[in-house]
C-alpha cells in the first residue's frame, strides 16, 4: 500500500513537471513568435553575406517576421530609406554625414553593425605580393601598365573597378589610394557592380586587380599587401592596417519594431563574436575607436 501510494506521488510529479516544462517551452516559443512585420534591406554588397546570414538566423528565433535583402551598391541603402522604400539602408560609410563624392542623408541614423576590412586583389597568375600606396594609385590611375613595372612578369595590368556609388569604392580610393582618382576607361578597364561581380571577374581574369571586402577572397586570386602590411584581422585591430571601414545600418529616424530587434541581434554578442566573425568580419568591440 505504501509503495503504491509513493508510486502515485511519483507519477503526479513527473506529470506535473511534464506539464509545466511544457508550458515554459510554450511561453518562450510563444514570446519569441510575439515579433511580425517585415524589413525591406538594400544596399551594401560587401555587407550583403553578413545581412543574409543574420536574417537566416533571426528567422528562426521570429518567424513571423519576413525579411528581404538586396544589393546595388552602399548609396543606394539610403537612397532606398529615403524614398520610403526600405527599412534598412545597408552602407559602408556613416551616410549621416558627408563623405567625398556623396552629401549626408538628412534625418537618417547609422547603426553601426560591423568592421568591414578590405583588400586590393588579384588574379592568381600574377607574381606580385606587394604594392605600395604609390604604385596602388600608379596603378589605378593607368600611370602603370604592365605589370614588370611594379616587379611582376612582362604582361599588361586589367584594373576592374566597381561603379560609382559603391562603399567598397569609396573606402578603397579614400584609404587605399590617399584619395588619388581612378582612371575611367581604356582597353585594359572593366568596371562592375557589385562585390560579387568583381570576385567574378578578378577569379577568371587573367593579370587583373581590383579590391573587395575579405568575405569575398577565393584561392584563385591573391589579397596583396599594402606597404608591406597585410590585410589581416589582427592588422586592422592593432592599427596597422588603414583600409577598412564600419558598416552601417541606416534608418530613417531611430528603428522600432522588428527592424530594432534585427539591428541589435546584429550588434548582439553571440552573432558578432560567432557568424559574424566566420564571415571574415570584425567584430565592432575590437575596435578602440
Amino acid at each position: 500500500m505504501k509503495s503504491k501510494f509513493f508510486k502515485n506521488i511519483a507519477f503526479t510529479a513527473i506529470a506535473l513537471t511534464v506539464a509545466f516544462g511544457s508550458i515554459s517551452m510554450a511561453n518562450i516559443a510563444d514570446a519569441a513568435s510575439k515579433l511580425s512585420g517585415k524589413i525591406v534591406i538594400n544596399g551594401s554588397s560587401a555587407l550583403l553575406p553578413l545581412t543574409l546570414q543574420a536574417a537566416n538566423e533571426f528567422k528562426k528565433l521570429n518567424p513571423k517576421v519576413k525579411i528581404s535583402a538586396s544589393a546595388a551598391g552602399s548609396v543606394t541603402g539610403p537612397q532606398a530609406v529615403r524614398k520610403g522604400i526600405a527599412d534598412i539602408g545597408a552602407c559602408d560609410w556613416d551616410a549621416s554625414l558627408d563623405v567625398p563624392g556623396f552629401k549626408k542623408f538628412d534625418g537618417q541614423v547609422a547603426n553601426k553593425v560591423a568592421v568591414i576590412p578590405f583588400a586590393a586583389v588579384t588574379n592568381s597568375n600574377v607574381k606580385v605580393a606587394n604594392l605600395s600606396t604609390k604604385q596602388l594609385q600608379d596603378i589605378f590611375s593607368g600611370k602603370v601598365k604592365n605589370w614588370k613595372e611594379v616587379g611582376g612578369s612582362d604582361a599588361e595590368i586589367v584594373v576592374v573597378n566597381r561603379a560609382f556609388g559603391s562603399g567598397t569604392r569609396v573606402n578603397f580610393q579614400m584609404k587605399a589610394l590617399d584619395g588619388a582618382d581612378f582612371m575611367t576607361k581604356g582597353d585594359n578597364y572593366k568596371e562592375v557592380k557589385s562585390s560579387g561581380d568583381m570576385k567574378t571577374a578578378i577569379e577568371t581574369t587573367p593579370n587583373s586587380i581590383g579590391y573587395m571586402d575579405l568575405v569575398y577572397v577565393t584561392s584563385k586570386m591573391t589579397a596583396l599587401k599594402i606597404n608591406d602590411i597585410a590585410p589581416t584581422e589582427a592588422n586592422v585591430i592593432n592599427g596597422k592596417y588603414k583600409v577598412w571601414s564600419y558598416g552601417y545600418y541606416m534608418t530613417k529616424g531611430q528603428p522600432t519594431g522588428a527592424t530594432k530587434a534585427f539591428i541589435e541581434y546584429v550588434q548582439s554578442k553571440a552573432f558578432q563574436n560567432g557568424s559574424l566573425k566566420k564571415l571574415k568580419f570584425i567584430p565592432i568591440s575590437a575596435m578602440k575607436n
